[in-house]
């Protein structure tokens, strides 16, 4: 006749203590009491809330907008040595644009963070959107002999909107969504579930 095994006892991760039912608080796939679940919790709640205090929004700024133009380049580049306007590059642009804002931060993340990324990645859609348009036209002008070209920076505001409005299509509003989504995500402050009964 074969023994039974004997139960293992529920101990805490953290001070190793023999729990009882009633005491045990699984966090994630351990077990704690309920005075170490609630000191890690209190230091956890105290480590994401520095995350999002004495944030240096210049420094943060400044990595968002080298981030965003750089994703901006990146795209043109593309373009300029393919001569294929690949919108899927320019999901770069919210990607660099949030970390770039975090890194320059020291790591922090807050919903104002979130914005200086937002902002910083449609600016830099919308210039890189010039740029490539301005590629492809200027192209197209030497291809038929046509004089002039269209410059950079653009002369005016109407010509800076008819270029960036060229050929505007469902997939343009795709990959800006992308962006934006992307610009958003990288810096949104960090969220704990709730506390456990």
């Amino acid at each position: 006749m074969s023994e039974t095994p004997p139960v293992a006892e529920a101990v805490c991760a953290q001070c190793a203590r023999v729990l009882p039912p009633e005491e045990q608080v699984a966090a994630g796939d351990k077990l704690f009491c309920r005075t170490c679940y609630a000191s890690l919790r209190t230091e956890l709640e105290h480590a994401i809330a520095e995350m999002s205090s004495n944030i240096n929004y210049a420094n943060a700024t400044l990595g968002a907008l080298l981030g965003g133009i750089a994703g901006a380049l990146l795209w043109w580049g593309f373009t300029a040595m393919t001569h294929v306007a690949l919108g899927l590059l320019a999901i770069a642009i919210g990607f660099l644009s949030g970390i770039g804002a975090v890194k320059f931060a020291g790591g922090k993340r807050s919903g104002a963070l979130q914005a200086i990324s937002v902002a910083t990645a449609l600016a830099s859609y919308v210039l890189a959107t010039y740029l490539v348009n301005m590629t492809f036209i200027n192209r197209a002008l030497a291809e038929r002999g046509a004089g002039g070209h269209i410059p950079f920076p653009p002369a005016n505001l109407e010509l800076f909107y008819s270029v960036v409005s060229a050929d505007v299509g469902i997939m343009d509003a795709v990959f800006l969504a992308i962006v934006v989504y992307q610009a958003w995500k990288i810096p949104r402050p960090i969220a704990i579930p709730p506390a456990a009964a």
